[in-house]
């Protein structure tokens, strides 16, 4: 096994590990769905882009973010996906009006 692999195996696994640890901090129930990673700019200070998408109980939730360090990314875009996942568990339930931009024309 060369380099190029070994370093995709630790980078996948320390994704993973960040990924389980902050799940650990929120009982929930969601899993994730999609994982992307794309390259915004290129050079030794790329910036790289993260999307993420959980589901749980039938709600679903995207988080996205950017950092030249795709493991802070990555983190990132859990986190947000998993925190809209868990305000809209503490919505359901809640009958109230959205509003909407047709309701205006």
């Amino acid at each position: 096994m060369g380099f190029i692999e070994k370093s995709l195996i630790l980078y996948k696994n320390t994704v993973v590990l960040t990924c389980r640890t902050l799940s650990s901090l929120y009982a929930h129930t969601a899993r994730l769905q999609l994982y992307q990673v794309h390259a915004v700019t290129e050079g030794t200070d790329a910036q790289a882009t993260v999307s993420v998408r959980m589901e749980e109980d039938g709600n679903i939730s995207t988080g996205e973010s950017a950092d030249t360090d795709t493991v802070v990314a990555s983190a990132r875009a859990y986190l947000n996906a998993l925190n809209r996942l868990l305000v809209r568990r503490d919505r359901i339930g809640e009958d109230h009006k959205e509003i909407n931009y047709k309701d205006y024309s």
